[in-house]
């Protein structure tokens, strides 16, 4: 229906606008909205607010808006202009409020509206609607006065004077400003940052001063707004009435004159009227849940809190002191619970001072409570307070404080040391015990003791005086019980009782444990807990430590706890104690552990004993010491020892020593260790020092040199000869291979016929061309000419080119065993290195060497000649000469020949 009316609307329009375009004239009246009227104008003046309401047309669309204008005096000056939007599509009276800084009585105030069709199409405007000023008749008026200001706000205040009066001056609080002219004859002022007067009074003075010469004062009050409740909370004592407290916030003077009300609301009751900061009211009858509202409201604004519960769990119960009923280490306290709780299950807390607190259950019936304190002391006075709680949820206030003394009585505490004699029969028992009087012992005279006991079916007795604290009893191996009772002025206490176990020669002695020392706090003993020990735990020490026949000291502790603290105030320092912990089964001590330790551990522990002589090599010295790390004396645990080695050195003054290092030992029963890497031949000094959780004690000293090493030369020696050895070992079975090999390499193959003359001229050449010749790198196969010439008459030898004896020619069949026994033939296949091989006496040698082809023509294997051996002899025949012999064979160029 609405798109409807929108396309009908558009087709409107589009049919004037093309009816102006062809007739050539436009229309005298165009189609515009209906002229809105304002319903209603109201005026809140200690607000200083319009409010304007007027009926939304039902055929306006959605997101059409209205224009608001605002205007002041009787020209109706525009001071205030804004669009309106409305988003609602129904026919509704809508309501604007507007609010103004100069206060409504000042001028007058006038509004009008208009609606924007489609936002775009204005209708006329509405006939303005005013708000009169008030008239002043026969005196100047003053506006605001006696009004509530909010503080940090700023406000203007006006006069307006009667007809033919005008104003000269205003001020406030005694202070001028400057006058600000509003419509006919009023003026105004403006005051910024309203804050609260400092005075008693909490008012500020408006004055005005017009024509006539009068002054008209007027007052106006500052104050701050309501804020909102914090932390409410409602809880009930009795189930009955329920009280409701919160946080008011800031405080108000007391001559704030902006009184605030204070206002609670619960669904479906009446308001109840309400204190600043708390309220009480009834609670309803079969009502658990409640949803309740405090609402604080003054003359700048109001705000809100709400709050839901279930009473049930705000109970907050309220119980006093009936009486109280004192014993020797218990007390009954009496008490008297507000209200009908009987029904809720109530857990009361109650603490003694001193002691500690603790927490009964309360079975009331009739609203009497009673709960009973234990475990407290005799002869002592208390101090006690009581508090309850309904199902454990929220705690009553404390009662006042109840002061008791509970009755007198002495309690001794009885211990035993037993002593194995030298009779398997008979042991020693030392019976010893402390009174305990707790409160004023003064006020306690102990006459004396008696000590009595069942031996062999008969009772024994014993008086002891009351300064003694101990008694001797030489008893067997069985089982005895033993009363120990103090006797004062009232008559005699609760006797004291302790049994004596059996003998038992399988006892096994548990194992030593070690207790870690602290400086300050003393020890803090723990054991395993035992199931059987039905009465508790002993432990025992003795006062001057490890030491023997010292006095015992001992601390019992109850069943279920297998911890005890000692402060340390009451050990030596540096002193060992220890600590034996017996189990109570059924009235007897079995011993469950053994513990020893230092309340502070000191490290002035003895120096250790060196073992001479000491065992030493060239790089290392074993060092060995006797040590006893379980003497009671000493003031710590032995936890090892520190080794210091120190070198001494040659440019060091005597007694001296330099490079120190350390090396630790970390068992204490491990009394020896071997210092490794030292030095050969240098002079050491070692310290020994037993060690402590406080550093290293007195340390032992010794100087030792360590040995010299000749182990590096024997090796140089003795590695040649071994790899000689290895080595023929090793080749020794494959000796006639080699030896073959060997011949192979330095004898010449048979039937070479090498020309001896030719041999020697041609090297002759070939020495002199290489003298010119310019060295170069072999390219190929290498040739060796050996030359070979005794030491004595060379020169002879060269001459002489006549040849003593000639070999067979390579073509014949002859072998190098028909050669002389000082020659032999080479191969012609060995290349490598130029070879001469000497049988018979040594003798000096000169080899020349040619290993370079390019010296020599290249030709065809045709071409070559055979090559002549030449011997070479010396003038002087003789039998050693003559078996020494070179034989060089080769091919040589016949151009070069």
């Amino acid at each position: 229906m609405i798109g409807f009316r929108i396309s009908l609307i558009n087709l409107l329009r589009l049919y004037l606008i093309l009816s102006e375009a062809h007739g050539g004239s436009c229309l005298d009246a165009v189609w515009q909205p209906p002229r809105p009227n304002i319903s209603h104008l109201r005026a809140i003046s200690d607000k200083q607010s319009l409010l304007v309401s007027w009926l939304v047309n039902h055929s306006g669309l959605v997101g059409d808006f209205y224009e608001i204008q605002i205007g002041r005096t009787e020209n109706h000056t525009i001071i205030y202009n804004r669009n309106v939007s409305i988003f609602s599509a129904d026919s509704d009276e809508y309501i604007w409020t507007w609010t103004s800084d100069l206060p409504l009585e000042c001028v007058d105030h006038s509004v009008r509206i208009r609606h924007f069709y489609n936002q775009s199409v204005p209708s006329p405007w509405s006939n303005w609607i005013t708000n009169y000023k008030t008239q002043a008749k026969d005196k100047t008026k003053i506006f605001p006065f006696q009004r509530v200001l909010r503080e940090g706000t700023s406000a203007m205040f006006c006069c307006v004077p009667p007809s033919g009066v005008d104003i000269t001056s205003m001020t406030f609080n005694n202070s001028n400003y400057p006058l600000i002219s509003i419509g006919a004859r009023v003026k105004a002022i403006a005051v910024d940052n309203l804050t609260i007067p400092k005075g008693i009074l909490k008012v500020y003075s408006l004055r005005c001063t017009d024509t006539t010469g009068e002054s008209h004062p007027v007052w106006n009050y500052v104050s701050f707004p309501p804020q909102k409740p914090r932390n409410l909370s409602c809880v009930t004592s009795d189930m009955t009435n329920v009280t409701c407290t919160w946080d008011s916030g800031r405080q108000r003077h007391k001559h704030d004159r902006n009184k605030q009300t204070h206002t609670l609301y619960i669904e479906n009751q009446a308001p109840i009227k309400c204190k600043p900061s708390s309220c009480t009211f009834q609670a309803i009858s079969q009502l658990e849940e409640y949803n309740i509202n405090v609402v604080v409201k003054d003359q700048l604004g109001e705000e809100t809190e709400s709050y839901s519960f279930n009473i049930s769990d705000r109970v907050f119960p309220v119980v006093e002191w009936e009486r109280v009923s004192p014993g020797v280490t218990d007390t009954t306290l009496s008490l008297i619970v507000q209200g009908n709780l009987t029904q809720l299950n109530l857990l009361c807390q109650v603490t003694t001072d001193p002691d500690s607190s603790t927490e009964l259950s309360c079975h009331s019936v009739s609203g009497l409570c009673k709960v009973k304190l234990d475990h407290l002391l005799p002869n002592t006075r208390y101090s006690t307070r009581v508090r309850c709680s309904a199902n454990g949820r929220l705690w009553g206030k404390w009662t006042e404080p109840m002061s008791f003394t509970t009755y007198l009585l002495v309690t001794l505490d009885v211990w035993r040391r037993i002593k194995q004699l030298s009779d398997p029969n008979s042991r020693q028992l030392t019976l010893l015990w402390t009174p305990h009087v707790p409160g004023s012992a003064a006020t306690v005279n102990i006459q004396g003791y008696i000590v009595q006991w069942l031996q062999e079916g008969q009772n024994w007795t014993e008086w002891k005086e009351s300064r003694q604290t101990e008694a001797e009893v030489s008893i067997g191996p069985g089982q005895y019980n033993f009363t120990v009772q103090a006797v004062v002025q009232m008559g005699s206490t609760p006797p004291a009782h302790i049994t004596i176990p059996q003998r038992d020669d399988g006892e096994i002695l548990p194992v030593e444990k070690r207790l870690s020392s602290s400086k300050a706090a003393g020890f803090n003993l723990s054991w395993e807990e035992q199931d059987t020990a039905t009465c508790g735990y002993t432990v025992e020490w003795c006062v001057l430590g490890n030491a023997e026949n010292c006095t015992l000291r001992w601390m019992k502790v109850p069943q279920g706890n297998n911890t005890l603290f000692l402060p340390a105030r009451n050990f030596k320092a540096g002193c060992g104690y220890t600590f034996k912990i017996y189990g109570c089964i059924a009235n007897e001590h079995r011993l469950l552990e053994i513990q020893t330790g230092y309340s502070q551990e000191l490290n002035a522990v003895p120096s250790p004993s060196l073992i001479e002589p000491v065992q030493s090599t060239s790089s290392s010295v074993t060092l060995e010491w006797r040590y006893n790390e379980d003497d009671p004396a000493h003031p710590a645990f032995i936890t090892g020892y520190l080794v210091t080695v120190q070198e001494v050195g040659s440019d060091t003054l005597p007694g001296h020593a330099t490079n120190l290092f350390n090396v630790s030992v970390e068992h204490p029963r491990r009394k020896s260790v071997t210092i490794e890497d030292l030095q050969q031949n240098q002079e050491y000094t070692f310290s020994v020092s037993a060690l402590t959780k406080e550093g290293p004690g007195q340390p032992a000293s010794i100087t030792i040199r360590t040995r010299s090493n000749y182990s590096p030369h024997l090796v140089k020696i003795l590695t040649p000869i071994f790899l000689l050895l290895g080595c023929t070992i090793l080749l020794w079975p494959q000796r006639k291979i080699l030896t073959s090999w060997l011949k192979d390499i330095f004898v010449y193959p048979a039937g070479m016929n090498i020309n001896i003359p030719e041999l020697d001229s041609f090297l002759q050449e070939t020495i002199e061309k290489m003298q010119s010749q310019k060295v170069e790198e072999c390219s190929s196969c290498n040739i060796e000419i050996l030359n070979n010439r005794p030491p004595l008459n060379e020169t002879t030898a060269r001459s002489d080119p006549e040849p003593r004896n000639t070999v067979p020619s390579p073509g014949s069949q002859s072998s190098p065993s028909t050669l002389p026994l000082s020659c032999v033939l080479l191969h012609t296949d060995y290349c490598p290195q130029s070879v001469t091989v000497l049988w018979g006496r040594p003798a000096l040698q000169q080899t020349a060497c040619i290993t370079n082809k390019t010296y020599f023509q290249t030709m065809d294997m045709g071409d070559w000649s055979e090559a002549q051996v030449m011997l070479n002899e010396t003038s002087a025949p003789s039998e050693s000469l003559q078996e020494s012999c070179s034989v060089i064979y080769g091919y040589i160029s016949n151009d070069t020949l």
